[in-house]
């Protein structure tokens, strides 16, 4: 129950940021379990340095999320400071997280491609092209 509670408290407190970061959480965490997988397909050997060198790439995109976040705090500081008497959601923060989320999401498809898993064909352009 504090568990729900305490998830509640902070999808409102994020406002429309709580889709897309809890997305991105999720998404991280299959990135990297699927990059562990896809290891002993590639010609790389799981060390632990490169895990904890991805576990630290992730964490670092949440801190991107959150300069997004002040960026926003920055502009809606200055927007009542204007007087221009409008309030923007976070939408620096919104943006950065959705870039991250895309690469993300190619990220797992690119794993799963070398896994030797076929994806569906019109997700192909979209791999191939970001690789290129």
């Amino acid at each position: 129950m504090a568990v729900i509670a305490a998830l509640s408290a902070l999808m409102a407190w994020m406002g429309v940021l709580a889709v897309p970061v809890f997305l991105l959480v999720g998404c991280n965490l299959i990135d990297y379990v699927t990059g562990l997988l896809t290891a002993k397909y590639r010609t790389q050997e799981i060390t632990s340095y490169k895990g904890l060198r991805g576990i630290i790439k992730k964490v670092c995109m949440w801190l991107l999320i959150v300069v997004g976040a002040v960026v926003d705090i920055l502009i809606n500081y200055a927007l009542e400071n204007i007087g221009a008497g409008f309030d923007l959601p976070f939408v620096v923060a919104v943006v950065v997280a959705v870039w991250l989320l895309v690469n993300e999401i190619i990220s797992i498809l690119e794993n799963v491609m070398d896994i030797g898993v076929n994806i569906p064909p019109f997700l192909l352009p979209l791999v191939k092209n970001i690789k290129g």
